[in-house]
């Protein structure tokens, strides 16, 4: 049985520390800037359903994580959508940063660590008879004026596997546009409706580090909460970025995990290199 440590650290980040089944140590590291000017940062990627679930789970989950980042999928997006968002953001000790109701779902938060230079909502063309899909995007720097600058792209895409497979394309036209406008890094956290198998997945993966692939930590399977059989939720980061873990945290109260959402949320350590 996994065995919880008592949590360390500072600044208002926790180091996470997991003693597995086999008496190894496996560390999440802290939110920190490094001697180099390189940031280690902690990303979350979350379906929540549209909040319909309890609130108060959703951000004691979102808080225990400790984020930078939060790349939510199906935000509230209709009546008072932006209060529920803030409401969601302040209990987790956390800002707006993009999305929701303007991005069809996907949006975006973060830590005051953060500081934001730009964010774009991006609707998606529409299929009739088909939900509307969008990306929530955004490009932040950590570790002050200097430090390293990323692109950031919540996505949720579709059931439906030629328009996803299509969805897919555009999403990684969207890294690539945020990385031609003087970005060299993004990372990518989505609801990918689809298991690692699938060509949408197999084609994001081919063109972007698959985090869990690289660095597994944690649990891997995000659907269901109540029976977790399926990957279909995923980080994605573009090369240079070293991925220190990524996993469904075993440190959560399951009970909560149950009550927030019909997913488990996904946690990445990553290392931006320096600008």
């Amino acid at each position: 049985m996994t065995v919880p440590v008592v949590p360390l650290g500072g600044g208002g980040h926790r180091r996470i520390l997991i003693v597995m089944d086999s008496g190894s140590l496996t560390e999440l590291p802290n939110s920190r800037t490094e001697s180099d000017g390189s940031a280690v940062i902690r990303v979350l990627s979350y379906n929540i359903r549209s909040m319909r679930d309890s609130p108060v789970a959703l951000a004691r989950v979102m808080k225990a994580c400790a984020p930078d980042l939060v790349l939510i999928q199906e935000a509230p997006r209709f009546f008072r959508w932006r209060k529920q968002l803030a409401r969601l953001a302040r209990a987790a000790d956390l800002v707006i940063l993009s999305g929701g109701g303007s991005a069809a779902g996907p949006a975006l938060l973060c830590s005051l660590r953060a500081t934001v230079e730009r964010t774009e909502d991006v609707l998606l063309p529409l299929t009739p008879g088909l939900h509307r899909r969008g990306f929530a995007t955004a490009v932040v720097r950590f570790g002050g004026a200097q430090g390293p600058r990323l692109g950031v792209v919540s996505c949720h895409l579709s059931l439906q596997k030629d328009e996803r497979y299509a969805q897919g394309g555009l999403l990684l036209d969207r890294v690539e546009a945020i990385r031609a406008s003087g970005v060299p890094h993004a990372v990518v956290g989505g609801d990918l409706n689809e298991r690692p198998d699938g060509r949408t997945f197999r084609r994001l993966a081919k063109a972007l580090n698959d985090c869990w692939a690289a660095a597994p930590w944690g649990r891997e399977y995000t659907s269901t909460p109540a029976d977790p059989h399926q990957r279909i939720d995923a980080i994605l980061a573009t090369e240079g970025i070293e991925v220190l873990g990524c996993g469904v945290p075993d440190f959560l109260d399951e009970d909560e995990l149950r009550a927030a959402t019909d997913h488990l949320p996904v946690l990445a350590a990553l290392r931006v290199p320096a600008a």
